[in-house]
Formats: C-alpha cells, structure tokens, sequence
C-alpha cells in the first residue's frame, strides 16, 4: 500500500469522522508541499516526495468523490472532479518546471479544503 493511503489508513482508525480524517491528511500534504516552499533552497530535493504525497491522497480523494456510488452529489463529484484536474496538472507542471511560487495554488487548495471538510 502507498505511503499516502498507509497514513489515510492510520489517520482513519482513530476517533476522528471520515471527514476530519480527510481534512488531517490534506493539511499533512500542504505542510509538506509549504515546507519545501519556504525551504526552497534547502528543501527542493523533497518535492518530488511532497508532489507524490500529494497526488496519491488527490487519487484517493477525485476515486472516492466520482465514484458513481458515491452519496455526495452530482454537482459536488463534477466540482472535485474538476479541482483535481487542475490539481493534477499543476503538480505536473511544477515537476516539469519547479518554481516555489508554484506550490501556493497546491497548498491553499489542501487547506481550502481541509477547512471546508471540518466546517470551516
């Protein structure tokens, strides 16, 4: 099992919902991807282990929420649908072509979200 679904699983079987479980991975992956951001210099080396981190909790995440089976919405599946396409290229591009400023949007998201997910 991946890393990020090791420690979604880890995260899962303690007190916490589904939701603030979701919500406590989102914010591990954004203090990872900050971390290399205000590190830049020292921490570029640890952007392709963040960006993975990343990626494998937003394929957890966009698999879970279009899941035809899944309870949420139609509009809110399209809208994570359409949030982790946008996603999934800027890690992309930020692999590609990596630039600090580029984690901001990835960062902002996960906290967004996080927030959002907790009621926030």
């Amino acid at each position: 099992m991946s890393y990020a679904a090791n420690a979604y699983a880890r995260i899962s079987r303690s007190a916490m919902s589904p939701r603030e479980t979701e919500a406590a991975v989102l914010i591990k992956a954004a203090q990872q991807l900050q971390s290399v951001r205000d590190n830049w210099v020292e921490q570029a080396g640890a952007l392709p282990h963040a960006i993975q981190f990343n990626q494998k909790l937003w394929t957890i995440l966009a698999t879970a929420a279009t899941d035809p089976a899944s309870p949420l919405p139609a509009d809110v599946r399209q809208g994570v649908a359409n949030l982790a396409v946008f996603v999934f290229r800027r890690m992309v591009d930020t692999l590609a072509e990596p630039a600090a400023e580029k984690l901001t949007a990835l960062i902002s998201i996960n906290h967004n979200l996080a927030a959002g997910l907790g009621g926030r």
